[in-house]
């Protein structure tokens, strides 16, 4: 039976069997570890929502066991950008540092953000704080960024370039881009400020076939 711990690009915390490329985390323990269920109102741990290689240093930990914090898993880096995670500093350190100089060169200083500053950036920007829900701006599939991604009638769609691509858990299908509103799920820095800045997501393998 799969365990509620696959994310969708709209930041829901799934039971699929489908496994992604990535793993990852919200800053802790989030899950009940005798019933390896998700807390009923809990979602995540702290404002340090990360985005994870599957293997580091040969460590090897038990998902959703006693003392750990509750691991997440992505189809790939652009569904864990929409859903508000970031690069992880410690696995994916070139990727965060680049992460951030990209983020800080829409800045007037040019300074690369640090993680805490991301971090509370990104709460403020994925997370309706009344509701705990998540937040979405309108945008027209046009005026998003590569690699950026969109809700449209219950359908995840990404932009890669021109192109518009639909996302299911077992990759991506090209699709035509979708016209009128959309609801914009990556977070309005990265999707304006990280990946205008230059920064590359990675990709699940079914983009380049």
């Amino acid at each position: 039976m799969a365990l509620q711990n696959r994310v969708t690009p709209a930041g829901d915390i799934v039971a699929h069997p489908a496994r992604g490329l990535f793993m990852g985390n919200r800053g802790g323990r989030v899950h009940d570890p005798d019933t390896r269920t998700l807390l009923p109102t809990r979602r995540w741990a702290s404002r340090q929502w990360i985005c994870c290689v599957l293997k580091f240093k040969n460590r090897h930990r038990a998902v959703m066991a006693p003392g750990q914090y509750t691991h997440m898993f992505f189809l790939d880096e652009v569904t864990a950008l929409a859903a508000g995670h970031r690069p992880c500093f410690e696995c994916r350190r070139r990727e965060a540092v680049h992460f951030a100089e990209c983020w800080g060169r829409s800045r007037r200083d040019g300074r690369p953000l640090k993680a805490p500053e991301m971090d509370h950036i990104l709460q403020n920007e994925r997370v309706i704080a009344s509701t705990r829900t998540k937040k979405t701006l309108k945008r027209q599939f046009d005026e998003i960024s590569h690699g950026s991604m969109v809700e449209q009638d219950g359908k995840f769609i990404a932009r890669h370039g021109e192109d518009a691509l639909l996302w299911t858990w077992e990759g991506y299908e090209k699709i035509k881009p979708p016209k009128g509103w959309c609801n914009l799920l990556t977070p309005a820095s990265i999707d304006a400020h990280v990946f205008a800045g230059g920064y590359e997501p990675g990709w699940h393998p079914s983009v380049s076939t």
